[in-house]
């Protein structure tokens, strides 16, 4: 009971923190059709900022300030790089982001060097929320679910409740009509762009200090963030963040139960021989495979169902 409980807690935080970086690429997608490549990087410069900022004013300006930061380079980012880009097809959009991450990764090289940098834990919320079964549960933590949790229910209100959310999802689909009213289309997609920045930004800024701020923060999240949204469907907030959970928790259940794939067959009643087509593999235990459960699961979700689990485009 106490591994599962505490497993629990850990896959919940782990998926809400996917969340959070999954949701400004899903969001980015599901009105633009663009696919960021570079969001991860933005993810990695939110939490840079933020060190920047909270070691001179504190965390708490970081929180505000990082995000907007974020959010006005995406700005820059699709005003005078990606709308250009666009002319020439997607193919050309990939690879304009793809660059950008490479350029991005770089700059951070430059300027804050190859080791990770002391971004820490805010001491106001460095502290013991409650226990269970001896082990204990920041308070940091709790604040992150607190803040993804605000965040799904902020945009799902936002695109589903409000007259901005009804021409931002129209923007995409019929944007002379929405010309036609009088809107101003590319300001709409540059103001969803930056959006879907200050939003990877937050996780940046949010994820930063719980994790690891490094050079290499952005490589080792981006692949992940992409199983997410794939997997959740391309377009879907709701998918984004169920697949989000679902992640969360299979990465975090395939460290700490040390079983194979073959032990489970076997307890369905499937034994397992050397002459099972793949038994070397299926008799691979579970932490060892971890990490790539989840892109077999992609895979897996591709295969039976191709728009993901709640998508509305095909991938």
């Amino acid at each position: 009971m106490e591994l599962l409980l505490v497993s629990v807690l850990n896959g919940l935080l782990y998926g809400m923190l996917l969340f959070m970086l999954a949701s400004g690429l899903t969001l980015i997608f599901s009105i633009m059709g663009v696919l960021n490549f570079a969001h991860a990087s933005l993810y990695m410069l939110g939490a840079y900022f933020a060190y920047e900022i909270s070691r001179r004013v504190g965390f708490w300006v970081a929180l505000v300030i990082a995000p907007l930061l974020c959010g006005l380079l995406g700005a820059l980012i699709e005003t005078y790089g990606l709308r250009k880009a666009h002319r020439h097809g997607h193919v050309a959009e990939l690879l304009f982001t793809f660059g950008l991450a490479f350029i991005v990764e770089k700059l951070v090289l430059m300027v804050w060097g190859p080791t990770a940098v002391p971004y820490r834990v805010p001491p106001e919320l460095d502290f013991t929320l409650f226990s269970v079964y001896g082990t204990h549960v920041s308070a940091y933590r709790g604040f992150i679910l607190l803040i993804s949790a605000a965040m799904f229910a902020a945009i799902w209100l936002l695109l589903t409740r409000t007259r901005m959310g009804f021409v931002i999802q129209a923007s995409l689909s019929h944007p002379d009509m929405v010309a036609s009213l009088g809107h101003n289309v590319p300001r709409v997609f540059t103001t969803v762009f930056a959006g879907g920045a200050a939003l990877a930004g937050l996780a940046g800024v949010i994820g930063g200090n719980y994790l690891v701020t490094e050079p290499a923060m952005a490589f080792s999240m981006g692949p992940i963030v992409f199983v997410v949204v794939v997997f959740g469907g391309l377009g879907s907030l709701a998918g984004c963040f169920i697949a989000s959970l679902i992640m969360g928790f299979v990465q975090t259940f395939a460290v700490v139960l040390d079983i194979s794939p073959a032990d489970l067959l076997a307890r369905l009643g499937v034994a397992v021989t050397p002459a099972t087509p793949l038994a070397e593999v299926l008799r691979v235990p579970l932490p060892r495979i971890g990490p790539f459960l989840p892109f077999l699961l992609m895979v897996f979700m591709l295969l039976v169902r191709p728009r993901g689990l709640l998508g509305t485009r095909d991938t």
